[in-house]
């Protein structure tokens, strides 16, 4: 039997340094394996020609918008767990678990019965084009299939790692993450299934992950145990899971919102071989920032369930040493990718296809522009997990907003009318480092929030 005591103790005085690395390195594996083979998608696709790389990045938003359900169930559901935890309140960590993984289902459940009934409108107006829609469709209506699936993993996902146990959602989202890269070529080019192959190897791998990870809650190796008698009827209960969730749906709708306003700037500027380079480019760019995350991830548990044992000085040293380190790795990255990006956007083009020059010729710029920003990138996530992990929910979900909607939404109609395609390739990256700039205050307001609380601490304790 799982010692939750055991448990509590190694979240509560582990050496801080020691203790986000141990979380963070299982799950930036797991964020980089899952960015990894939804690139492999892109690198295989693109082989089948410009539209049909087009349709993965049309199909982008889609999937995010799922991811948001996901995500504001998984981070909302964590969070809480982690504070509930953190005050030894295992029994409202039970009924935190539960209510959110059969909410998940339900949700998901929800969005596959709609996805099904309206999936080509939904296509024309994620931004698809005529030449495009044909491969869309066959791509999207096998992932609207796995819509629950997905969903309900996110969950499981962010339940293990707010446990402590970010291993196991390591070993679940790997496994799957790796048949799908293996069962890609297969489907697509031996079975002769195109771009449905893709869709259908990523639906397997997905529902791999989701039994591995379910596997360990019925095993008993983690506390929460999924059991439907916790399943919560008190509305209060839902509403702290969306409400501490609500950074990660804003983030994530935004996301796909922003996705698709850029798609359809970059369509009517350059057809199909500017939605193709975006989209290359924005896959290319969730293995860069994967990273990033993996860190912020390994991060919140540890200020969950810290601070809410009134330990802020451990808190703070994680946020400072996470902040130093997310910086290093992103400022790394950026020189690596800002010198090969022309080989790296090369790799997911077929040489012989017509337009290859003027898609490798607007990716590579774009990634560039991208790279320019992504050393203070770390600001705006370090303050986000922060703020949520702390259930400050109104800041966290401004913070949310900034990267994919208070500044992004503008761009895209300013940038792209005056510079063209220049205009499209500035927009990411200028959010970015606006959204960077003004959370530089928050992150400030964070520490002193914190100094605050051990001075107090201090007080009693003399």
């Amino acid at each position: 039997m799982f010692s939750e005591e055991k448990q509590f103790n190694k979240m509560t005085k582990t050496p801080v340094n020691k203790l986000v690395i141990s979380l963070a390195i299982p799950t930036i594996i797991s964020m980089l394996v899952t960015a990894i083979y939804n690139l492999a998608d892109t690198f295989f696709v693109s082989r089948l020609g410009v539209s049909a790389s087009g349709a993965v990045g049309i199909v982008f938003p889609l999937m995010a918008i799922i991811q948001a359900i996901g995500f504001t169930l998984g981070m909302g559901g964590g969070s809480n767990i982690s504070a509930k935890l953190g005050e030894k309140d295992n029994e409202g960590a039970q009924r935190i678990g539960s209510s959110a993984f059969y909410a998940a289902l339900f949700i998901g459940t929800l969005l596959t019965i709609l996805g099904i009934i309206f999936l080509e409108d939904l296509l024309y107006l994620l931004g698809s084009t005529d030449t495009i829609l044909p491969y869309a469709y066959d791509y999207a209506k096998y992932i609207v299939y796995g819509a629950p699936i997905m969903t309900a993993s996110f969950v499981l996902n962010n339940i293990l790692r707010s446990e402590g146990k970010a291993k196991f959602s390591m070993i679940g989202l790997s496994i799957g993450g790796l048949l799908n890269i293996g069962l890609d070529p297969l489907f697509i080019y031996t079975f002769k299934l195109g771009i449905s192959g893709a869709a259908i190897a990523t639906l397997i791998s997905q529902c791999i992950s989701f039994t591995i990870m379910l596997t360990f809650f019925l095993l008993r190796k983690s506390i929460i145990t999924l059991n439907p008698k916790y399943i919560s009827k008190r509305f209060k209960e839902y509403g702290e899971i969306v409400n501490v969730g609500f950074p990660s749906l804003a983030r994530q709708g935004l996301a796909s919102v922003s996705t698709i306003l850029l798609n359809s700037a970059a369509g009517d500027i350059a057809g199909d071989p500017a939605l193709s380079a975006m989209s290359i480019v924005s896959k290319i760019f969730m293995i860069i920032f994967s990273v990033a995350l993996g860190i912020g991830q390994g991060y919140q548990p540890v200020v969950g369930y810290n601070y809410s044992s009134k330990n802020f000085d451990r808190v703070k040293k994680a946020m400072l040493f996470t902040f130093v380190s997310c910086t290093i790795v992103m400022s790394f990255m950026a020189i690596l990718f800002y010198i090969f990006s022309s080989d790296v956007i090369r790799l997911f083009m077929d040489p012989d296809e017509t337009d290859v020059d003027k898609v490798i010729a607007i990716g590579s710029q774009a990634l560039r522009f991208q790279c320019l920003a992504m050393p203070l990138m770390g600001v705006n996530l370090i303050c986000n997990m922060s703020f949520q992990a702390t259930r400050k929910k109104l800041l966290a979900t401004l913070l949310s907003i900034f990267r994919q909607g208070i500044f992004f939404i503008p761009l895209v109609f300013i940038l792209p009318s005056l510079f063209n395609v220049t205009g499209v390739e500035l927009v990411q990256p200028c959010s970015d480092l606006l959204s960077c700039l003004c959370s530089i205050p928050f992150l400030i307001y964070f520490i002193r929030h914190l100094n605050k609380k051990i001075k107090e601490r201090n007080t009693v304790i003399a």
